[in-house]
């Protein structure tokens, strides 16, 4: 039966494997399989139940949608690997295919913007982002400051992210752009 515990005003879903697979739309045996080629990191354990969360269902949303997108089983191993020895957003895009081009900022209408991010606009993200200085106001128009930060950014809410924990990783990537690989990967 699907583990809900409170913890610091966050829910945290727990799902034992079958459960896990179900939510994935994955057979077991496939959930096993990613788990023993480190594709999904190790479930949290109490005796011999295996318990995982919302961040295992988030990487085998993005495991899915890569393999849909045509990589292979092996790409999307080194991608995993990228994130956890905490390459840059621009390394990883290398990886993906993503070809990355100079800084442009992006206007938008506020429809626009809520169409990126399907659901997760809120005041709180908006504030977040404002004061990240991601979003800027100009007139009715929103100005995103980067093209390819805004199509990361919709690209992981799209797979499972949460908007708001991409924008805290954002946060903390503050100074220290080297480690933004390492928090995404604590996330997903």
């Amino acid at each position: 039966m699907e583990k809900e515990e409170t913890r610091a005003k966050t829910t945290v879903r727990e799902y034992r494997t079958e459960e896990l697979a179900e939510a994935a739309g994955i057979p077991v045996r496939t959930l096993r399989f990613y788990r023993e080629r480190k594709l999904l990191p190790p479930p949290r354990r109490e005796g011999r139940i295996a318990w995982y969360d919302d961040h295992h269902l988030a990487r085998l949303r993005t495991i899915a949608a890569l393999l849909e997108r045509g990589h292979t089983l092996g790409g999307i191993a080194e991608l995993t690997a990228a994130f956890e020895s905490g390459r840059d957003v621009g390394q990883l895009g290398e990886l993906l295919g993503i070809g990355w081009s100079e800084e442009t900022p992006v206007r938008l209408t506020p429809e626009a913007l809520a169409d990126y991010f399907e659901g997760e606009v809120t005041p709180e993200n908006l504030a977040a982002a404002l004061d990240l200085g991601y979003l800027a106001v100009d007139g009715d128009a929103i100005v995103h400051v980067s093209r390819r930060l805004l199509d990361v950014s919709s690209a992981l809410v799209r797979e499972g992210v949460p908007l708001a924990a991409v924008l805290e990783t954002g946060h903390g990537g503050r100074g220290a752009p080297g480690g933004v690989g390492r928090r995404m990967n604590a996330r997903i």
